[in-house]
């Protein structure tokens, strides 16, 4: 046989035939047993179990929300008055934030004037006595003090009479709550914090803990704006789960208002902080029958919801002291928002700056439930 052009065809190419190649393909349905269709469904049944289950944990979790019904508190405790840091332990030594500070026991406290009480006032502040050609100097740190109470709480209704707050570049002020010596296991709770502060700022309402505790997409009623989620300490840089409140909360505005009055409730279905000025603390406070069911909305609400508050929180003692430099107001950016210079030499050498980083405080009241 030959083609169109008269020459010989060759013989034609072998007609590959096995099995595997006219076997059904398993994605073709057509010859589906009834057994894949089964597995088929069996598994579309599990996927939608699954969706569904997770909208209905997801929409539970967002409009969940603790019964904060109002209890009948009951005053405790009240710091006040010349007996003030009779409450107080003075922690003395080096920073554990990396502060470039010196913190004095009460002897020297009294010695550098850092602290002292009267009928009307606490106060406690930074040296600014000490300077690069003193003996001693400050190279390797400022005196100031941190205090820490003697008793420590479980749970509680904290008010805080605060009538100035700490200024100055390479300050780090903060009123607290925590178990120093079992953190972050126990808890903290930062009623009032900034960093760097020289003109008006906004304090941070701050919760740092161990992990399983989070504020992402739980519910909350706080007038304040929530910073970080996570309040686990080792996340963001230790920033845990800040809210701030609005410009003028820190620093001179606060301060020539007279301060004001702030308020922490510690209890197992929740954390909440207000900060009330000096023109409107309300009158249960002022006579010392506080009822947090009728302050409104708190200015940083922390809610049981994803936050085991019992024991993420306990042997909270109150804490305040005035740290320099250290891991926050030291950071290079941090301290360049508001700052010129270096931190560090801010400290060392220049002593009259620390003027006005100093806490006045009015009296401590701490109140329980019955």
């Amino acid at each position: 046989m030959t083609d169109n052009y008269g020459q010989p065809l060759g013989a034609p190419p072998a007609y590959k035939e096995s099995v595997g190649d006219l076997s059904p393909k398993w994605w073709d349905i057509r010859y589906w047993s009834w057994k894949k269709w089964v597995i088929l469904a069996a598994g579309i049944v599990v996927l939608i179990v699954v969706l569904i289950v997770g909208i209905v944990l997801g929409t539970r979790k967002n409009n969940s929300y603790p019964n904060y019904t109002a209890l009948s508190y009951t005053l405790v405790d009240t710091y006040s008055e010349e007996t003030f840091f009779d409450n107080f332990d003075y922690f003395t030594g080096y920073d554990p934030a990396a502060g470039l500070v010196h913190y004095v026991p009460a002897e020297m406290a009294v010695q550098y004037n850092l602290t002292y009480a009267s009928s009307s006032s606490a106060i406690i502040r930074v040296d600014t006595s000490v300077d690069n050609n003193t003996v001693p100097n400050a190279e390797t740190g400022r005196f100031s003090v941190r205090l820490t109470s003697k008793k420590q709480y479980e749970t509680g209704l904290f008010i805080f009479d605060v009538k100035h707050s700490p200024m100055g570049c390479a300050t780090w002020p903060a009123l607290w709550t925590s178990d120093p010596n079992n953190w972050p296991e126990n808890g903290e709770i930062d009623i009032m914090e900034a960093v760097n502060v020289v003109g008006d700022d906004e304090n941070q309402m701050t919760l740092h803990t161990s992990k399983g505790c989070t504020m992402k997409g739980v519910k909350r009623k706080q007038t304040g704006k929530t910073l970080t989620a996570s309040c686990l300490n080792s996340t963001d840089e230790n920033a845990g789960c800040g809210v701030q409140e609005s410009l003028g909360s820190f620093g001179t505005t606060f301060n020539q208002r007279g301060g004001g009055v702030l308020a922490m409730e510690l209890r197992t279905e929740g954390i909440r902080m207000w900060d009330f000025t000096r023109s409107s603390i309300p009158s249960d406070i002022t006579n010392r029958s506080p009822d947090p069911s009728t302050w409104g909305e708190a200015m940083a609400d922390f809610p049981s919801t994803d936050c085991d508050i019992a024991s993420h929180f306990k042997n909270q003692s109150i804490i305040a002291n005035i740290d320099l430099c250290g891991q926050w107001a030291g950071q290079a950016k941090v301290y360049s928002e508001t700052c010129p210079g270096l931190c560090e030499d801010q400290v060392k050498y220049n002593n009259t700056a620390f003027a006005d980083a100093y806490w006045e405080f009015g009296e401590f009241t701490i109140y329980q439930s019955s």
